[in-house]
């Protein structure tokens, strides 16, 4: 095997041939190559630098990376399984460019420091992905707030209408909770922002190297400050996982949300046949598969977090190579999250809402009963227990006589509770529900129309 060419002097047979088959992980880490060339560049400075190579050596190195990174650009470089990965994919093509200087690039560095320093940049720039797949869905759904500040709709608890809110705060309640997702992958980037390069098989390199140089020309904030900690820690990748879990599952939500409302039975929101299919079978379906998709592919981001935590939990320091698993599932998440963001926020900036269909939902099923039993403790100085069980004395009596709160007579109130005014009715509307919610973070417009306001210096 080839290979054994690159790391196997002690080697007199060759592996045995499924080794061929379980061994090799250029056919996903291969993604892995602009960093590690960018790897391979500041390590070759640093050596020149530091007199541990000589310049001409670092010149030839690093004008052969600079060609690598230009066959790879214009997909002329060929990726060979039997070198097993991109570290030594480019190694060996920089012998055949470079020389015998190329067997110079590998002085004071292991395979184990390289290929997790090139994993923290790629994830580093993951999470920039997905900050910004997230501010566009939060600048989508900002978008729909600023034309629904108004919208009466019904806010549910347990499936059941509950109090009336506006589309617009609706809305808000998601691009609160995409901020934290993205302060999430902010904080997580913060944290794998330091180098492992230098550490080398596990225990640091008895050259000396400049590893506060490599770190600054790679972009990071420090060189990690225990060897064995840098090759063998990926909780940087599980974090990075776990913030992708939770941003899914907030997807998955609001999907599952965009399926309801599109539902006949709903009818809240239409979404335009870019967003939707028909049926095979029946004429009449606009099925929200984009919504559906989002809403199952959260599933593989879990899996990939379970998947990955499983592979290192039982793990020995330092490496070991059940580590090659992380990459797979980190870059599965990855390219699964950025679709989906992307999905949803043209879903979102494409979606048309109903207010007729989301103001005759909002009547049902009495959502204004809360008012009425503020009232009571505000006009009536009842304690709220017993306005509870007066306004739900009230709402028995409504659904007996087929009408809404708003519209039972005066006398009807005043039979359970002699002292009710006039003055009650002018509470129990939808709209008026809606304006008197002005706590701080409440669904009335203007409230609303503050947040709106703070959105969008926010996400400038």
């Amino acid at each position: 095997m080839v290979s054994n060419k690159m790391w196997g002097g002690r080697f007199e047979g060759g592996p045995a041939k499924i080794m061929e088959e379980i061994t090799p992980s250029i056919d996903f880490d291969k993604r892995l190559a602009e960093q590690d060339l960018a790897g391979s560049r500041a390590h070759t400075r640093m050596l020149a630098a530091q007199g541990i190579i000589a310049k001409e050596d670092a010149d030839a190195i690093l004008r052969g990376l600079d060609a690598i990174g230009q066959e790879i650009a214009e997909g002329k470089f060929i990726f060979k399984r039997a070198l097993e990965d991109i570290h030594l994919n480019i190694e060996a093509r920089l012998a055949e460019i470079a020389g015998p200087a190329a067997g110079r690039l590998h002085t004071a560095r292991s395979r184990n420091d390289q290929v997790v320093t090139d994993f923290r940049m790629w994830i580093r720039e993951a999470c920039d992905r997905a900050e910004q797949g997230l501010r566009a869905l939060q600048g989508a759904l900002l978008a729909q707030a600023e034309r629904h500040t108004t919208t009466v709709m019904p806010g549910f608890t347990h499936m059941q209408s509950a109090q009336p809110i506006t589309f617009a705060h609706h809305c808000l309640a998601y691009v609160e909770m995409f901020t934290r997702d993205a302060g999430r992958f902010a904080d997580g980037r913060k944290r794998l922002n330091e180098c492992p390069l230098g550490a080398a098989a596990l225990a640091g390199t008895s050259f000396p190297i400049d590893r506060d140089v490599t770190a600054k020309a790679l972009g990071f904030a420090r060189p990690m400050r225990n060897s064995l900690d840098a090759v063998s820690a990926r909780d940087f990748a599980l974090e990075y996982l776990a913030a992708a879990a939770i941003a899914a599952t907030h997807l998955s939500r609001l999907a599952g949300e965009l399926v309801q409302w599109c539902s006949p039975g709903f009818g809240f929101v239409r979404l335009s046949d870019a967003f939707t299919t028909g049926s095979s079978i029946m004429p009449q379906k606009r099925n929200p598969d984009a919504a559906e998709l989002i809403r199952g592919k959260t599933g593989r981001v879990l899996g990939d977090f379970v998947a990955l935590a499983t592979g290192v939990k039982g793990l020995v320091l330092a490496y070991g190579s059940d580590l090659q698993e992380d990459k797979e599932r980190v870059f599965d998440a990855a390219d699964t999250l950025e679709l989906s963001l992307a999905a949803m926020a043209a879903m979102i900036a494409d979606l048309k809402a109903n207010p007729d269909a989301m103001r005759a939902a909002a009547t049902a099923g009495y959502p204004t009963a809360t008012d009425l039993a503020d009232w009571l403790v505000r006009a009536l100085k009842k304690p709220f227990r017993e306005a509870h069980h007066i306004a739900g004395s009230i709402v028995k009596r409504a659904e007996e006589l087929k009408v809404d709160l708003d519209k039972l007579p005066l006398a009807e109130m005043q039979k359970i509770e002699p002292a009710i005014t006039q003055d009650v009715i002018a509470i129990l509307s939808l709209d008026a529900s809606v304006a008197s919610r002005m706590s701080y973070g409440g669904t009335a417009p203007d409230r609303v129309r503050e947040q709106i306001v703070f959105w969008r210096e926010k996400l400038k």
